[in-house]
């Protein structure tokens, strides 16, 4: 699969779930801050008020002492004890002179002052935290470690001089209030230092902003959190069908081969160390679009699907199966050795075939076995599929093995296909010419133009190297017209310089014959060069009448009436010589050569020759004998009256050139 294509299938997979992600990270921040800062400020609210009450009842027993003379200090020490009954929340009343000396304490509790204003403070001997309150500090209303932290400002403006204090939660015995904070308050009185034992009680109902606050935002979080979720629910669910109709291929309704190159993959990956054999098999029925023709694209579906379910079914864990396109499907196997392979890939095959148990089907199978470290699931198929294509149509339900030589192979035919063009326009391709001897006199007689590709880089290619790849791709349809072009030219120019011509035949592909003014585009082609049409043979194969059968008679009649002499090659290669030469109106008849090949078959072979000449002879045609390479042939032949032999007994295809010479021509 392509990077590009991956890429949108990831993309497409993943929509849109990061912005609801992102959204609901968010929300959460934002409402956590805003739930701290809110419940932050309405508790301090609530401190600064308690605070504030607890520092006005400091100030007004400070006030006791204003004034006062120590003739009268106990009955404002008795005033003040009477105030602090009074105020449940006073636990302690305590009087320092300047000297920081306790002159009287209500209860025994009181701080000890230093000359450095640290104010360390007991209680029964137990000690409370101790408060640092220095002059150049600024320091805000908090609650940290248990101690209570308090702006020197604020006490500034209620006329007090030190500040001392700490969170202490209550015991069950407390009443309503959730906790509490004690603290000293220290309040100057002329030339005393008046310290009041403050507590102060933080009730359920102090709380109820800060509560109420707490569960809007718990409430708020609860709807974006279900709404989220719900989200990421509907999105999970929308991305497994996503996944679901990209996986799923349309025909089957089983895996596709997005999802076999996927899972494939992942087992190539994991078996890197070569712990397992796998093998990459390329299945296919053969003549699946004449099945179609014949029954219908529908039926031809179900059979597919039908065909994979009983694939499906013989697929262990750890292997992988899809359907690929028309009736060809992947698979990756597991195996321990070829043998096992083989019986695997047959027992794979009789399921198929047990499909349709009355038709007789054909298979074509590739196999490309995997080594280890190789991943890539695609071009281990195309592997398997070189090796079916390569066997070729008539390797039916015969296993093909990939080796490095198709490989080479498919290369070649790529090189090939990719430089015919411009060899076409550069004249690479050559004109070879093999000369036809006359057997009375072995003379020259005629001659055949055979191509041959003069590479830039490739140097000489024989013939058999490309033409098949053209016959293939439909690229001799141009080469002929070529070759006809060719061979007009060099006629016209031999009789512009007055020599001697002879009839060169040209071959005409059988793919040719599917258009219908074959006979009127030769005569264009060899007009253009005033040639008369009697110097030009055009020689097709038997295996042209078994196509469009109508056309070619019709060409060939055309072809005749217009003076061309009409030659059937490698007669005696088919199955059905004599039916096209009951039909066919023909002027020569070339016989193949392999009735001249063979030790043990030669009799029979020169036999049958006889018979053909014969034959040949009442229906008025030439003989042709091709592939002559003995003289004991040609002896034979010239007895039996054969016209023109062509071999290399007498000569090899050679260039235009050297042919002039040899020939004179």
């Amino acid at each position: 699969m392509s990077g590009s294509k991956d890429k949108r299938i990831k993309r497409l997979k993943r929509k849109r779930i990061w912005p609801s992600v992102l959204g609901l990270f968010f929300i959460m921040v934002i409402c956590s801050v805003s739930t701290i800062a809110i419940v932050a400020s309405a508790f301090a609210d609530v401190v600064s008020r308690k605070v504030s009450q607890g520092s006005r009842e400091a100030t007004q027993i400070a006030g006791l002492y204003i004034g006062c003379d120590s003739d009268n200090i106990d009955e404002i020490n008795g005033k003040a004890l009477d105030y602090a009954e009074l105020r449940s929340e006073i636990e302690a009343v305590s009087v320092f002179d300047l000297q920081h000396k306790l002159l009287w304490s209500d209860c025994g509790k009181y701080p000890e002052l230093d000359t450095d204003k640290q104010l360390d403070f007991y209680l029964n001997e137990e000690e409370i935290v101790t408060i640092f309150l220095e002059d150049d500090q600024e320091q805000s209303i908090k609650v940290e470690d248990g101690e209570l932290v308090l702006d020197e400002e604020f006490f500034e403006s209620m006329h007090l001089e030190k500040v001392c204090g700490e969170v202490s939660y209550l015991s069950e015995d407390e009443e309503n209030s959730v906790f509490q904070m004690k603290m000293w308050f220290v309040v100057p009185a002329d030339e005393l230092e008046i310290c009041v034992l403050q507590r102060i009680d933080i009730y359920n109902y102090d709380l109820i902003m800060p509560i109420l606050t707490i569960v809007l935002v718990l409430f708020m979080l609860g709807v974006f959190a279900i709404y989220y979720i719900g989200s990421f629910i509907s999105l999970i669910i929308s991305m497994h069908r996503t996944t679901k109709i990209i996986y799923t291929d349309m025909i089957t309704g089983g895996n596709n081969w997005l999802h076999f190159t996927k899972k494939g993959t992942g087992f190539l990956k994991w078996n890197r160390n070569g712990k397992r054999n796998y093998a990459m098999v390329h299945l296919k029925m053969r003549k699946y679009r004449t099945f179609c023709t014949c029954f219908g694209v529908r039926e031809g579906e179900e059979l597919i699907e039908k065909f994979y379910l009983a694939l499906k079914k013989k697929i262990k864990r750890k292997e992988a199966m899809a359907h690929h396109e028309n009736a060809e499907f992947g698979l990756l196997l597991m195996y321990t050795d070829e043998a096992q392979l083989t019986a695997r890939i047959e027992e794979l095959e009789q399921a198929m075939c047990a499909v349709l148990p009355t038709m007789k089907m054909y298979f074509g199978i590739g196999v490309c076995q995997v080594e280890p470290g190789e991943k890539d699931v695609d071009q281990l198929y195309n592997n398997a599929l070189i090796a079916c294509d390569i066997s070729g149509e008539d390797n039916e339900n015969k296993i093909a093995f990939f080796n490095i030589e198709m490989n080479k192979q498919r290369l070649w035919e790529r090189k090939v296909e990719d430089d015919m063009e411009r060899a076409l326009i550069n004249k690479e391709f050559k004109i070879y010419l093999q000369p036809k001897i006359d057997t009375s006199e072995e003379t020259l007689a005629g001659a055949e133009a055979l191509v041959r590709w003069i590479h830039p880089t490739e140097g000489f290619i024989p013939p058999n190297k490309f033409i098949p790849i053209f016959e293939q791709n439909g690229f001799i349809l141009k080469l002929d017209d070529y070759m006809l072009e060719e061979v007009a030219r060099q006629q016209a120019d031999w009789i512009a310089q007055g020599r001697k011509i002879v009839p060169i035949s040209v071959n005409v592909s059988r793919a040719h014959f599917t258009r219908e003014d074959l006979a009127e585009h030769i005569c264009r082609i060899v007009d253009k060069y005033q040639v008369p049409h009697d110097v030009i043979e055009l020689e097709l194969t038997e295996s042209a009448f078994f196509d469009d059968k109508q056309v070619l008679l019709n060409t060939v009649k055309k072809l005749r009436e217009f003076g061309f002499s009409v030659s059937m090659d490698d007669f005696g290669a088919g199955y059905s010589s004599l039916n096209s030469l009951k039909e066919l109106q023909i002027d020569v008849l070339k016989i193949d050569a392999d009735f001249f090949r063979g030790v043990e078959e030669v009799e029979r072979g020169m036999l049958i020759v006889s018979e053909v000449i014969d034959l040949a002879k009442k229906l008025d045609m030439k003989i042709v004998a091709e592939g002559i390479e003995s003289r004991e042939q040609v002896d034979f032949l010239a007895e039996q009256e054969c016209d023109l032999i062509q071999g290399y007994f007498f000569a090899k295809p050679m260039p235009i050139d050297e042919f002039v010479e040899k020939y004179k021509a």
